[in-house]
């Protein structure tokens, strides 16, 4: 018997498939919505999802294409397309984490999202649109600013989880992110991890040459600490 449900919606012209992992425990719980890396919605995040689960949260991953296991080439079209519109990407995220809050398993006021790599820059750009989120986290993310809140003060926690070493998001967008963040006059924390690359809590990535490597210290202690980031968020 599987320990997933569908949670299916439309947006705009897409018809989305996200999957829910109640978590243990009576009655509904806390949330967390994870947002997925470019691949799209896979067995990495559900496995995170069911760590989540198994700590008494209710985690859902999200689909952003309309579509898994895409080759990715389409993927990186489908993102760049998200990338692209931010206000649409933003629309959608808002349309997901609605979803999200009406499902039976979800303590609707006790939500946080996180998101991993294009996932991450999701988690991001929810807490920037002002939503009444508890927290977000963004693990090995893009922090590319969209530029269409600004000045909308941040309610949600923020944390953001960094390889030093991550040529997608140099010291330069680092720095960026923090005085963004204390402009909006967000809470918030940075864990960055020296001689750690892109995708760090990734099993499977291994393309150190593009700047991509798993990163077993990087991933664990990311984790611990999340864990104490949504059971402060989340109380």
């Amino acid at each position: 018997m599987s320990d997933t449900r569908p949670v299916t919606l439309r947006h705009a012209e897409a018809s989305l498939e996200a999957q829910l992992v109640p978590g243990a425990g009576l009655g509904p719980r806390p949330g967390v919505l994870i947002f997925p890396t470019i691949m799209g919605r896979s067995e990495l995040e559900l496995g995170f999802a069911r760590r989540l689960a198994a700590l008494g949260y209710s985690a859902m991953v999200a689909d952003l294409y309309g579509a898994v296991g895409l080759p990715r080439e389409e993927c990186r079209a489908r993102m760049m397309g998200l990338l692209g519109d931010r206000a649409l990407l933003q629309d959608r995220l808002l349309a997901i984490l609605a979803a999200f809050r009406a499902q039976p398993e979800v303590e609707a006021g006790r939500v946080a999202a996180i998101g991993y790599c294009f996932g991450g820059l999701c988690a991001l750009d929810l807490a920037r649109t002002g939503e009444d989120l508890r927290g977000v986290a963004s693990f090995h993310g893009l922090f590319t600013p969209p530029g269409n809140w600004d000045g909308t003060a941040i309610r949600a926690k923020v944390i953001a989880f960094h390889g030093w070493d991550d040529p997608m998001a140099p010291p330069a967008a680092v720095t960026a992110l923090g005085e963004e963040l204390t402009r909006t006059g967000a809470d918030w924390q940075l864990h960055a991890y020296g001689r750690v690359m892109h995708g760090f809590t990734n099993p499977a990535a291994a393309d150190p040459e593009r700047g991509v490597q798993y990163d077993a210290a990087a991933d664990r202690r990311s984790w611990t600490a999340l864990e104490a980031f949504l059971a402060e968020a989340l109380a």
